[in-house]
């Protein structure tokens, strides 16, 4: 494994059961001017995380960033978060998470050699539809790049091996293969690193 590969902190805990929880964001919303609408979906995104923790019975103390902004451990749980215009998201585990939301949609045809190679394009099914495998794959390397706080600078670095089916695909990424399984609601995708914990999705 390279000196900077991220462990595989899962192998003991295959069976845990994780959280993820998304909540709307209320049609007001709209109607705010663009910095109380980013501290609102920013807190709403901490309710979704609170919820998560309750969930998965893992209390979470004082939530907080490394430099670059990367949620630091709390009460040794970690955590990540994701707020777009219409939802938030947030979930707990005690090893390291990447959750993700988009809405899927058309978008800039070249946007797609900047999010995946031809390799991995060549992977997903020509009669699918491009848009969604596009966000299937952002979201899932914006989660998994969460994992490890590193950001955009390492996100053409998280390699597609194989889409399993509609809801799961494998990444190579730090020295290892991640699950990656997402979720689909109201015409949009989330997306979590979640490598080898059950998920029980909450939408609300």
């Amino acid at each position: 494994m390279p000196s900077n590969a991220i462990p595989d902190p899962h192998s003991q805990i295959r069976t845990l059961t994780i959280h993820p929880v998304i909540l709307a964001v209320p049609e007001e919303v709209a109607d705010f001017k663009p910095r109380e609408r980013v501290k609102f979906l920013s807190r709403h995104a901490r309710q979704a995380l609170k919820r998560s923790a309750q969930k998965s019975n893992m209390p979470l103390g004082k939530l907080q960033q490394d430099e670059n902004g990367a949620p630091l451990p709390s009460n040794d749980v970690y955590w990540s978060i994701t707020h777009k215009t219409h939802y938030v998201g947030g979930v707990v585990a005690p090893a390291p998470i990447g959750i993700d939301i988009e809405r899927i949609r058309e978008c800039a045809p070249g946007l797609f050699a900047r999010t995946a190679g031809d390799h991995e394009w060549a992977l997903a099914d020509p009669g699918n539809d491009s848009f969604l495998t596009f966000f299937r794959y952002w979201t899932a390397k914006e989660a998994l790049v969460k994992t490890s706080g590193s950001g955009l600078k390492d996100f053409l670095k998280c390699q597609v091996t194989h889409i399993i089916d509609d809801r799961h695909l494998k990444i190579q990424y730090s020295g290892r293969e991640w699950l990656i399984e997402h979720f689909y609601f109201d015409r949009h995708i989330a997306s979590i690193a979640q490598d080898t914990y059950q998920v029980e999705w909450a939408l609300e």
